[in-house]
């Protein structure tokens, strides 16, 4: 039986709150589209893909009416265009040419998967694929990148590493008078996982469905608006709160993926918990980080505070699903995020406390404006810092850094819309050159070894 208040606590949330579903996303196994002849592969990814995802879009929106939910973002992620690539001799920027008229015909926001996994090393095709990103995504708009460099079973890929660093930096110069938005389309994984939603770093495993959808969450505002009601709650008493309000939102994240599964006749994948924040005032993980105790987001008790967040999302949300995955946690992107803007500007949060953060929330460091003059080593460094969080403590961590072309600290690279403004944050002064130069692998750690 429907409770009337349950109905208007949720019209709240969504009205006053920020509450939405930040993205439906279809992900579409390729590998029956491998071709030697990479036309013959372009023309059979763009039939299957304008087949799947036709309805993609309008779907979305009919559920959005029916239930007046809103769905931000409709997008679709592909298996990692590097493995259709290897059995071709030709540059795979045509199959990144293939994804945008997809997603032009679809009308989807995004598509994800001109990516290379090469945690442990290069297979055919790899090398290619990682060194066109920079032209890819400078002659696309709706396409994102990723590439998993380290695993906690294989280790980390050094050279994969230092490859990165300068694949960032040449992306964001191959943008320059777009905001070096190039750059803020790659994402580098440790532990990447095959079935995560979101974007840039979405791709589709090849353990998945043919062909399925994933649903991600939002809601940092209505976190923040329930405690709120709690002023004087006990860290015990805040983490209920925070459980049950995760609860509330995953249901919600559940019921769409369910509809929208049943509507475009494809199967269920997972809902991700993440708290996902937007540059809208209300709608920030920093402010609900805040609003636990803390004078400015960056400042000591941080990590503890985002490591009960993340946790209590997590409970609170497996309860509300039965099929949970992604990154499902608690996002912390500096130039999406108004709270994280508002501390990196007073200087609360810096670009280290931010890496230890990353060690107790859902993915890393996100979203981070740095200097346009950084070392490609220095990008390389951070990368491996990074994934050896991931590494060693056996989840997923990430790098999504824009050089800002022509720009210092202090300075502001605005975005717009989703993506916010970012604060150009300082980096460290000393080269890690020597260490980034060395190449090899660094070995997976004796915590791999559970058989």
């Amino acid at each position: 039986m429907l409770n009337t208040g349950d109905i208007l606590e949720t019209i709240k949330m969504i009205q006053e709150e920020n509450l939405d579903i930040r993205t439906i996303t279809m992900g579409i196994s390729l590998l029956d589209c491998i071709d030697g002849d990479i036309d013959a592969a372009c023309g059979k990814i763009y039939e299957k893909m304008m087949r799947k995802a036709e309805n993609l879009v309008k779907t979305g929106e009919d559920i959005e009416k029916q239930y007046g939910i809103p769905i931000i973002n409709k997008r679709i992620s592909v298996t990692p265009i590097a493995m259709v690539a290897a059995a071709t001799k030709r540059s795979p920027v045509k199959f990144a040419k293939t994804l945008q008229r997809v997603a032009e015909g679809t009308g989807v926001n995004y598509i994800g998967g001109y990516s290379a996994l090469v945690h442990k090393g290069f297979s055919a095709g790899d090398r290619e694929l990682i060194e066109s990103i920079p032209e890819a995504l400078a002659e696309t708009t709706n396409v994102c990148s990723s590439v998993n460099i380290g695993s906690t079973k294989a280790g980390i890929n050094m050279d994969a590493v230092a490859m990165m660093g300068k694949i960032i930096m040449q992306s964001a110069e191959a943008t320059k008078d777009d905001h070096c938005f190039g750059a803020a389309k790659i994402v580098v994984f440790c532990n990447a996982p095959e079935d995560n939603p979101f974007m840039a770093g979405a791709f589709h495993g090849v353990g998945e469905y043919d062909t399925e959808i994933n649903v991600g969450v939002s809601g940092p505002g209505v976190v923040r608006a329930a405690l709120a009601k709690h002023p004087d709650a006990n860290i015990s008493e805040i983490a209920d709160v925070i459980k049950k309000t995760a609860f509330k939102i995953t249901r919600m994240g559940q019921l769409v993926g369910t509809e929208a599964s049943k509507r475009l006749g494809v199967p269920f994948g997972i809902v991700d918990l993440s708290l996902a924040p937007t540059p809208a005032v209300g709608d920030s993980v920093a402010h609900i980080l805040e609003e636990i105790g803390l004078e400015s987001c960056g400042t000591h008790g941080t990590t503890a505070c985002l490591a009960m967040l993340n946790d209590a999302v997590k409970k609170g949300g497996v309860m509300a699903s039965s099929h949970v995955g992604g990154l499902s946690g608690a996002f912390i992107p500096v130039s999406e995020d108004a709270g994280m803007i508002d501390a990196a500007v007073c200087g609360s949060l810096s670009l280290d406390k931010l890496e230890a953060m990353t060690a107790v929330c859902s993915v890393g460091l996100d979203m981070i404006v740095i200097p346009g003059d950084t070392p490609v080593d220095t990008i390389s460094a951070i990368i491996a810092d990074e994934a050896a969080i991931g590494m060693v403590n056996s989840k997923t961590t990430a790098v999504r850094v824009i050089p800002a072309i022509g720009m210092k600290e202090g300075e502001v690279l605005e975005f717009g819309g989703l993506f916010g403004s970012g604060p150009v944050m300082s980096v460290n002064k000393y080269s890690s050159s020597k260490f980034i130069s060395r190449g090899g692998r660094i070995p997976a750690p004796l915590q791999s070894l559970k058989n």
